[in-house]
């Protein structure tokens, strides 16, 4: 099958051949079709798999068929997403394959100055991206005008509610014009049972569309487990790097500080190295991102919010240096190699602390991974187990899941959003809750 049997405009077709693209992938088969009926939907698909285009393309026809309005363009399209890399991403899929349409676009998230965003929103732009915190904080200035949207899209819903956006989105979804009266799709790579509540309020009689077996990872990543003491982790890395001659290696780490420290011990072990995390600047991520795509850095050190929306072509390879507490995220972090159809590695840096993580993640994809013993990094039988402290969680569950937040730059960061069911006590959690989610996006 190719582009030119799903329906779409000579335009669009134009725009995906300059992209070199032929054939569709399987989410693409199946969403671009309903999406062009109109039709509510909700998409499940591996990260990678070719989703944003899935639901860029069938929405910008269906914008490009209806005439024009006179005077200021409203916005007829809001794409959600939780992260400023995955907004920055959808928009740059919008400009591509609308290229030739004759339609405005923008991108607003926090951490950056919000004046050029005003002055773009002010002269009118038919789809919008824009992270939950940001597009509430254009709201309270009244630079954004939503009563009109015609489309709407929830990218990477999952994630959203993982970093405590539900608040947010909740205020978002009011502001818009009733659901019966606009198309809703649903992105999300998995569907917990907080995802299907939510597309039961959203969604009016949904196409539900899966590629592939929920929460499974892609075919065609390799992934290892290589056993080894937690104080011979970064000698191991950089063995592995140095000794296998990785040019590119995307490594996670589960906070902040952790993944700043690993950088720098990169750097005295001679690998060109950068962190990106949510402390860090939007230019400062952004370069460390660019730096990374060119190959002048590395080795990127990533804490989970790059677990979505960072878009490496052919990125070999993927280092689970700690283990995430959340075992979906262990299928998003991966998912950032072997995407549209290249192979790629996960490796994985496991001490006898997350164990208990491991068993979790294996339990998840309903299959063990592969461990592999590596010559001179045997751990040390006699080392106990300790807690795990710090990270997305707490101890290895979701009690510790942000309730509520907005994305960098939003306004009240940190501020309580009130108790919860009545309950005063709610209130000081729902206040941590709340800075842990405003550096997240």
């Amino acid at each position: 099958m190719s582009f030119d049997t799903l329906g779409l405009r000579a335009e669009l077709l134009r725009a995906v051949s300059d992209q070199g693209y032929t054939e569709p992938t399987p989410i693409q088969k199946k969403a671009i079709p309903v999406i062009l009926q109109g039709k509510d939907v909700m998409a499940g698909a591996q990260t990678g798999t070719g989703k944003t285009a899935g639901f860029t393309l069938p929405l910008l026809q269906r914008l490009s068929e209806r005439p024009l309005p006179k005077g200021k363009r409203p916005v007829r399209t809001l794409v959600l997403t939780p992260t400023r890399e995955l907004a920055a991403q959808v928009g740059e899929s919008v400009e591509t394959y609308g290229r030739h349409l004759h339609l405005r676009s923008a991108v607003v998230f926090g951490g950056v100055k919000i004046n050029p965003q005003i002055e773009k929103l002010r002269r009118g732009v038919d789809v919008l991206v824009a992270t939950p915190g940001r597009l509430l904080d254009h709201v309270s200035q009244k630079t954004v005008d939503l009563s009109q949207v015609e489309i709407l899209v929830l990218d990477e819903a999952d994630r959203m509610l993982d970093m405590g956006f539900i608040h947010d989105i909740r205020k978002v979804l009011a502001l818009l014009p009733d659901n019966s009266q606009r198309q809703n799709l649903l992105f999300s790579a998995t569907f917990s049972r907080e995802i299907k509540e939510l597309a039961h309020r959203l969604l009016n009689q949904p196409e539900l569309i899966e590629v592939a077996q929920r929460n499974t990872t892609a075919e065609r990543i390799a992934q290892v487990v290589h056993p080894v003491d937690k104080r011979r982790k970064r000698e191991l890395l950089s063995h592995l790097i140095g000794s296998r001659n990785w040019r590119q290696v995307l490594v996670f780490t589960r906070t902040k500080h952790g993944a700043n420290r690993l950088a720098q011990q990169l750097e005295k072990d001679g690998l060109t190295a950068a962190a990106i995390h949510g402390n860090k600047s939007q230019g400062a991520r952004t370069r460390a991102l660019a730096g990374f795509k060119k190959g002048d850095v590395r080795v990127l050190v990533a804490t989970d919010i790059a677990a979505r929306g960072l878009d490496i072509d052919q990125l070999p390879h993927v280092v689970n240096f700690e283990l995430p507490n959340v075992p979906e995220d262990y299928v998003h972090r991966i998912g950032r190699t072997g995407r549209a159809g290249n192979e790629g590695e996960a490796v994985s840096l496991v001490c006898v602390d997350e164990h208990k993580l491991l068993r979790d993640i294996e339990r998840l994809l309903k299959k063990p991974v592969p461990s592999v013993v590596l010559e001179g990094y045997e751990p040390d039988p006699s080392i106990k187990a300790e807690p795990i402290q710090n990270g997305r969680g707490g101890k290895g569950g979701r009690s510790g899941k942000p309730g509520g937040g907005r994305g960098r730059g939003g306004r009240g960061q940190g501020r309580s959003a009130g108790p919860a069911n009545g309950n005063r006590n709610a209130k000081p959690r729902q206040q941590r809750s709340r800075r842990r989610a405003s550096t997240a996006a």
